[in-house]
């Protein structure tokens, strides 16, 4: 392939770059040169990682490596690919953070669910290896080993919880062999709700999975009992699962930020509909996110307006810092029009690998990047991407997703939204969904040449998403054709504004008491709600807390928004005390109450005084009550008391 080192001299103007023919052979002692010298290195050749990492040893500043040969030099358009090469050094050079792990420990105690022979010859394999028990659903004539040298029961299972290292099954139908059991299996009688913990479940069952997104379920594995082959790669995988394993804890979680519920009344229930594996349970006002089932798809992360739930691998400041460099250096480089083709490894990384090996490889201007999960990039990292110079952006997901990708798609919906608002025409944001590396090529060939913004932004990717985004945002507006104020988005925004029905509004100010971001407000001089859109993060505890029912949530983005100050909602005036002049509520509602109770109720007849207790603060009315010595019981005839067996008793003596 052909290095345009210029080029890459242009996009990476701090770096020093070298080039060479053969590093990993006669060139060698110029690699280990280099490990012996302080500061950064990094080797654009991953095929050889291994032997550069033994030969560079124990370096203290490690060694980053980036594929600048299947993703860019071999192609068709390998002879224009060095602003791309300088774009994926540049992004390589960005350092990851460091993320906390979660260690799940297996004592090798592996229950086998199936329905036929199948399932014991898995127990067969396995019985050296670990602990092993063979849970057979509905036998018919299967016939009983002559040696029992691991236990087989019959049973269904009726619920399935936990995760590696813990599972708890729930089984219905469960019995054990008579001994005496000759040409088949008899079981002794069965009972239901029996319960069984194991660290490893093997089904083989052939049935629906005992899990949700059970391809994400670790300690969980599945085979079609018909194809043998499934079946010795599921029976391999499970016999070295025994000990202690290390997971990322991929989703960090701050309970004081989560807006899910106020009161027992629901609010934001976005990462509890979109987690596949059900590792997000309500836990009072907030969520419980499981570590140890928690598969890292980043969905809750992407969708959480508020900032509760934040992904760990990385970071979105991080992500969007790999963006921006990514960017930046192509068109530095002379790069232009931009496509940013987001993946992930264990799917696109092949795909991309054949298509340079056995195709054209990637055209020159798209832009390959890899992240831990589609579905963790959210709405900041694709207006940051745009507002960066990326004149489109595409996310290369499997045709038959592990899991659900409703929230991303739900992204995708909303970048779209704002673009097409802005001015950006065609298709900016959207999937491509193959297995095939020709339908890739060919898919990436066909979009069109796009303009991207004519400068682009600069700004520094720090804080949290809701900040990355309001950045990106600002700068995406500053830099669209058509640069309108306010565009309506899908329902489901993470920003937005409210409608209020004044007319039935009542200045309750339930909303105010429960609004998790300050986008509600009052006035402590006078009755009065105020909102500020910059906060709002269409949550919904508002609208379901709100009495009068008069609050609608209404999904936009004002631009305008981030300089507006608090905008009067409803204001009224305030009702003064008679007697002491001190506010104490809204004085249409104050009238309104003693409109309806004068002449209506038994304690406030037409033209009482005790009607002038209504309109007086708590501290005037208590004292005027007291002033008038007011019995709310006077006229009221004594109740009779309560009658009690006793008396039951003496009304039969006195008749007898």
């Amino acid at each position: 392939m052909r290095l345009d080192t210029a080029a890459i001299r242009r996009g990476c103007p701090s770096c020093e770059i070298r080039s060479f023919r053969h590093l990993c052979g006669t060139e060698l002692d110029h690699f280990r040169n280099a490990a012996t010298a302080e500061g950064s290195l990094t080797v654009a050749c991953t095929q050889q990682a291994a032997q550069f990492t033994d030969e560079a040893g124990e370096r203290p500043d490690g060694i980053t490596f980036v594929n600048i040969r299947e993703t860019a030099g071999w192609s068709r358009d390998g002879a224009n690919a060095g602003a791309k090469m300088a774009a994926l050094l540049a992004a390589a050079a960005i350092p990851r953070p460091d993320y906390l792990l979660v260690t799940l420990s297996s004592d090798g105690i592996i229950l086998i669910y199936g329905r036929d022979e199948a399932a014991i010859e898995a127990g067969r394999l396995l019985a050296d290896h670990l602990d092993v028990t063979v849970m057979l659903k509905g036998p018919t004539d299967i016939a009983p080993p002559a040696a029992t040298d691991f236990p087989i029961v019959k049973g269904t299972i009726r619920n399935a919880r936990g995760h590696f290292g813990a599972f708890e099954l729930t089984i219905d139908d469960y019995a054990r062999p008579r001994p005496s059991s000759r040409d088949r299996f008899v079981f002794e009688a069965a009972r239901n709700g029996a319960t069984s913990r194991c660290n490893l479940v093997l089904d083989l069952s052939g049935e629906m999975p005992l899990f949700p997104a059970h391809d994400l379920r670790d300690g969980y594995l599945r085979a079609d009992p018909k194809d043998p082959a499934a079946v010795l790669r599921a029976v391999l995988a499970a016999r070295d699962l025994i000990g202690s394993f290390d997971k990322p804890r991929y989703v960090d979680f701050t309970p004081a930020l989560c807006a899910h519920s106020r009161s027992k009344l629901i609010g934001c229930h976005r990462c509890l509909d979109l987690c596949p594996t059900g590792a997000i349970t309500p836990a009072g006002d907030h969520v419980a996110v499981n570590a140890e089932v928690c598969a890292g798809c980043g969905q809750c992360a992407a969708a959480c307006p508020t900032g509760a739930a934040s992904y760990a691998l990385p970071p979105a400041d991080t992500q969007l810092q790999i963006m921006r460099a990514m960017l930046l250096a192509y068109h530095e480089a002379g790069g232009a029009q931009p496509v940013l083709l987001l993946h992930d490894s264990p799917h696109g990384t092949p795909l991309i690998d054949a298509l340079a090996r056995h195709g054209d490889g990637l055209p020159a201007n798209v832009l390959p990047l890899a992240v831990n999960e589609l579905t963790q990039v959210g709405l900041e990292a694709v207006i940051g991407a745009f507002a960066y110079g990326a004149s489109a952006v595409r996310f290369l997901l499997r045709a038959k997703p592990r899991h659900e990708v409703t929230g991303l798609l739900q992204t995708i919906a909303m970048a779209e939204a704002i673009l097409a608002g802005l001015g950006f025409e065609g298709q900016r944001a959207a999937t491509i969904e193959t297995d095939d590396p020709d339908v890739l090529g060919a898919q990436l060939s066909a979009i069109d040449m796009l303009p991207a913004v004519g400068t682009p932004a600069t700004f520094k990717t720090v804080g949290k998403r809701r900040d990355l985004l309001r950045f990106g945002l600002s700068e995406l507006h500053r830099l669209a054709p058509k640069p309108i104020d306010v565009i309506a988005l899908p329902q489901g925004a993470p920003i937005g504004a409210i409608s209020v029905n004044t007319d039935g509004c009542t200045l309750c100010l339930s909303c105010v008491s429960v609004c998790p971001t300050g986008a509600l407000r009052d006035d402590p001089e006078r009755p009065a709600l105020k909102f500020v859109e910059d906060a709002c993060v269409q949550c919904g505890l508002c609208q379901s807390t709100c009495p009068e029912k008069v609050i609608m949530l209404k999904p936009q983005i004002d631009f305008r928004a981030a300089r507006a100050s608090a905008v009067v909602i409803k204001e009224e005036e305030p009702a003064l005390c008679i007697r002491c002049g001190t506010p104490f509520g809204v004085k249409s509602t104050i009238e309104r109450i003693a409109a309806k109770l004068e002449g209506r109720h038994w304690m406030y007849p037409a033209g009482d005084k005790r009607l002038e207790a209504l309109r007086m603060c708590a501290d005037c009315r208590v004292i005027v009550m007291s002033e008038q010595q007011f019995d709310p019981f006077r006229g009221v005839p004594e109740r009779a008391p309560p009658r009690t067996t006793d008396d039951y008793l003496r009304q039969r003596e006195s008749k007898d």
